[in-house]
């Protein structure tokens, strides 16, 4: 099954790096989001996001677990997935998505599958999940 929609980013917190940092050529950065989702997604997530990035170049790695109450096409539930994705200053490489296996609740319990992310150019951040519910 596939359950497309779009979010928006509803709280973006940075957190401190855990100690001692050790200094590397691209940055390493922590923080908090809270996300806000519409259509056959909806509902919401809090993240943990970590990032190594060069603002000037576009170029570096972030990682993210994602915390998701809400429904897929009507079914009510929560979850877990992670993502993660690399950019080489020209759009994106290397990314990974997947439904946590054992993390979904209610409706949503069973559920195992991947998705993805994709940001159009006018800013519009999408989300779709390709799942199963194992019942």
């Amino acid at each position: 099954m596939r359950a497309s929609g779009t979010f928006k980013v509803a709280d973006f917190t940075p957190a401190p790096v855990p100690s001692p940092q050790i200094q590397t050529a691209v940055p390493v950065g922590v923080a908090t989001m809270d996300k806000a989702y519409e259509g056959e997604v909806i509902g919401r997530s809090t993240t943990l996001f970590t990032s190594a990035f060069n603002e000037s170049t576009a170029v570096g790695t972030y990682v993210a677990m994602e915390s998701f109450e809400g429904a897929l096409c009507g079914r009510a539930g929560s979850f877990n997935f992670a993502h993660s994705k690399t950019t080489l200053g020209e759009g994106p490489q290397d990314e990974f998505f997947v439904i946590v296996p054992g993390s979904g609740t209610s409706e949503l319990a069973g559920i195992s599958g991947t998705g993805g992310i994709k940001v159009d150019a006018d800013g519009t951040h999408r989300i779709w999940f390709d799942y199963e519910l194992d019942r």
